[in-house]
């Protein structure tokens, strides 16, 4: 994992949603500040991460991954742009 060798706390999971929102539970207990997520998981924690939206940390940025962009990032950052500006920039 390259965040890893950033000295950045990594976290390994299953490709399966029940794995994926258990691990993102556990993340979100720990009282990071910023989590990063890769798209092709994030959609499967999607419940998980929508409830961190309307608090100001943990940051939860969705980066696309190494495959073909579903838009999940795109939607992501969008949101998060609307909270901060008040304006839908990615309309």
């Amino acid at each position: 994992m390259p965040f890893s060798a950033l000295g950045l706390d990594t976290f390994a999971t299953e490709p399966q949603a029940d794995k994926v929102t258990q691990t993102a539970q556990q993340i979100l207990k720990q009282k990071y500040s910023l989590v990063v997520v890769a798209e092709n998981i994030a959609g499967h924690a999607r419940t998980v991460f929508d409830t961190t939206q309307k608090k100001a940390t943990p940051c939860v940025v969705i980066v696309p991954f190494t495959t073909e962009p579903s838009g999940v990032a795109t939607e992501s950052l969008g949101r998060m742009l609307k909270v901060a500006t008040g304006i839908d920039i990615l309309q």
